[in-house]
């Protein structure tokens, strides 16, 4: 079960610079400073869209609308360090 509980936590972690990757990409893209019609760089962006787009949208549908601030990688970034705080402190302890 421990190990289960590893592999859970390591999705969580990698999930993690997904997400951090994303909102740098994001910046680096609106600031034209990387070139968007590069096909690799597209295939990133892709891949990075479809990869949080599920959670984010989600999140975006509950938190109010503050205009062009965009805060919903930082709650899906709490929510993230959250479930894996619950894990390490208060499940992973009572595995045997």
């Amino acid at each position: 079960m421990r190990a289960i509980l590893e592999v859970v936590l390591l999705i969580l972690d990698l999930y993690w610079w997904i997400v951090i990757a994303s909102v740098i990409f994001s910046w680096l893209y609106a600031f034209n400073v990387i070139n968007a019609g590069n096909p690799f760089v597209g295939s990133i962006a892709n891949f990075l869209h479809q990869a949080t787009e599920p959670l984010l949208s989600r999140i975006r549908k509950v938190m109010p609308n503050l205009g062009s601030l965009d805060v919903s990688p930082i709650m899906l970034i709490l929510g993230i360090f959250f479930v894996r705080r619950v894990i390490v402190l208060y499940v992973y302890p009572n595995v045997y």
